[in-house]
């Protein structure tokens, strides 16, 4: 029992040496392992982070992720997600927080771009805020639920059905004779602006998306709108829906201990930064490019998408 005798400060040893060899082991498997947080993003395995490269490609896919967000009403979260979980691994990013980081700092980025996008829209009239702001609180409920389960299970099989989900809503918005009503004279009971708020809420925090792709095909197919007014009042909703995200992602992520510099929670400021600009820059153009396309033009090239965003969501769960 050599190793309970007490020393000088009158505490055992043996916590002493017990203690030391915990923080031994963790700084060597810290060092070892990530060597990302030995000097931030600067330490020389992140630096193909800042690589002309990559930095190129983060401000090409903003560019496209914005344009994206003002033609068809999305965040383009679909878009720079994939980007994201690429380089955050390349950068040395802990596994473990990866995929919420790339969430989190995705909806960041969709505030400004939404925002911007909205407001482009209104100047075409095509921004209903009377429902923008009921389906806000459907959403806040939504955004609660999602990034909860987000935070503690796997998305492997609500990706499946997110895919199949899409495929459906875009094969009925192709299919189907669109004959929409002046949005003004369509009735919209406050639950189902809450249910579309909802689900919309749900779907763009688990996943780290706008919302607009669920929220868009739910305006046309149960609100009756026109392609024109979905586009642009989802815009305004992916406002509220990327604020309450960003927030919880924020939340569940406070003071994380694999936390890199530049983090709050699992948003990436700096990345965040860095791609906020183009989006902005590019959601005006693609309002633009939308206010001048034919409303069955814009429910097919929407409809198309939509379908190919979801044939991948369920063919890679089967790739290695």
């Amino acid at each position: 029992m050599a190793g309970l005798a007490p020393s000088p400060s009158g505490k055992a040893e043996v916590c002493k040496t017990s203690i030391t060899s915990s923080n031994l082991v963790g700084a060597s498997n810290f060092s070892t392992s990530q060597p990302f947080f030995r000097a931030g993003f600067f330490s020389w395995s992140s630096m193909s982070l800042f690589a002309p490269h990559v930095l190129l490609l983060f401000v090409m896919v903003g560019g496209a992720a914005g344009f994206i967000a003002g033609l068809m009403g999305i965040g383009g979260g679909i878009i720079m997600i994939p980007l994201f979980l690429w380089a955050f691994q390349v950068a040395g990013m802990a596994p473990e927080i990866i995929v919420h980081s790339a969430f989190g700092t995705s909806l960041a980025i969709i505030i400004p771009t939404a925002f911007s996008s909205a407001v482009a829209h209104r100047r075409h009239g095509n921004v209903d805020w009377h429902q923008v702001l009921r389906m806000a609180g459907g959403s806040l409920l939504g955004v609660a639920i999602g990034s909860s389960l987000a935070a503690g299970l796997s998305g492997a099989a609500l990706k499946a059905c997110f895919g199949v989900m899409q495929i459906g809503v875009g094969s009925h918005m192709l299919l189907r004779r669109h004959a929409p009503v002046a949005a003004d004279q369509v009735p919209h009971p406050l639950p189902r602006l809450l249910f579309i708020g909802f689900i919309v809420g749900a779907f763009a925090s688990f996943f780290g998306v706008g919302g607009g792709i669920i929220a868009v095909p739910l305006m046309v197919l149960l609100l009756g709108q026109t392609m024109h007014r979905a586009v642009g009042t989802s815009s305004g909703l992916m406002i509220f829906s990327a604020v309450f995200g960003t927030v919880s992602y924020v939340w569940h992520g406070w003071n994380h201990p694999l936390l890199p510099p530049y983090a709050l929670g699992y948003v990436n400021l700096l990345v965040a930064a860095i791609m906020i600009p183009t989006t902005i820059l590019f959601a005006r153009q693609g309002v633009r490019v939308a206010s001048r396309t034919p409303h069955d033009k814009l429910v097919k090239i929407f409809a198309l998408f939509i379908i190919t965003v979801g044939v991948w969501n369920v063919v890679k769960l089967f790739l290695p």
